[in-house]
């Protein structure tokens, strides 16, 4: 049997309030990044320390957090819970949370941060991640833990496909990969036909070639009837295919706006 440990541990940094005006040190201390997940809440827990690194009572203070992107873009302002109850244990410590929400539309990158207190008269007193005053530290925002949820499929295009005399024409949209390898033998896929006043018939075609010619073999696998309808028109099909595109039966130009699909 093989035996691997993980670690449940407090995302713990200090931070230094300079209440003394004094420098007690002459190299920065407590410069260590902070680790935060895309696709969970992070707990983060900062310990207030004076310059003689002892722990402040933090129970005065209001702390408050705040996180910004390299352009200086606010992410974040939010006031921080106090931990401390007196006791040497919990003297100076405070958490913060970040939620699943509050990185949901941001991409993996670095951003800096800053902590400030609010005393008893609202007055805000800055706190330092070093000795040398640096007020700014760094968070490493990563989305490996979690995979993201990706955007749905879009199409937009339709193109007319002429036949002979006796044969009514029709529209054929852009073809779209369905990704079959992220699949299991029961996929389901879901396609929303976004239209205004179209009054026809759209066909949900798929393909297993591996790729998409002019020969290519299209099999109709769903259909949807719509007459002027104002909100979005879902459809679901199953199965591993290669390929998606959908068929109008009437001009769907400026009447089938978008058509979204997720697998």
């Amino acid at each position: 049997m093989q035996i691997t440990p993980r670690y449940l541990v407090n995302n713990r940094v200090s931070i230094i309030a300079n209440e003394a005006g004094l420098v007690t040190e002459y190299r920065p201390v407590y410069q260590r990044q902070i680790q935060v997940y895309r696709g969970i809440d992070n707990v983060l827990q900062f310990k207030l320390l004076n310059s003689d690194q002892k722990p402040i009572n933090t129970n005065r203070y209001t702390p408050v957090f705040i996180a910004f992107d390299e352009n200086k873009n606010k992410i974040l302002e939010r006031d921080c819970t106090v931990l401390d109850d007196g006791s040497t244990a919990q003297r100076g410590l405070f958490t913060v949370t970040i939620t699943e929400g509050d990185l949901l539309n941001l991409d993996q990158q670095y951003l800096n941060y800053n902590v400030y207190l609010l005393d008893e008269n609202n007055v805000p007193v800055l706190t330092y991640t070093d000795s040398h005053f640096g007020n700014n530290g760094t968070i490493y925002l990563s989305s490996e833990a979690f995979p993201a949820i990706k955007d749905s499929m879009l199409i937009e295009t339709f193109t007319e496909v002429d036949l002979t005399e006796d044969l009514e024409n029709f529209w054929i949209s852009e073809v779209s990969v369905l990704s079959p390898e992220q699949n299991n033998n029961t996929a389901v896929h879901t396609a929303a036909v976004y239209s205004t006043e179209y009054v026809g018939t759209v066909t949900v075609q798929v393909t297993l070639e591996s790729q998409v010619t002019g020969t290519t073999s299209w099999a109709d696998i769903a259909t949807l009837d719509l007459d002027n309808e104002t909100e979005p028109t879902p459809v679901n099909f199953n199965g591993i295919f290669n390929y998606v595109r959908f068929k109008a039966d009437s001009d769907p130009t400026d009447k089938i706006t978008k058509i979204l699909i997720r697998n």
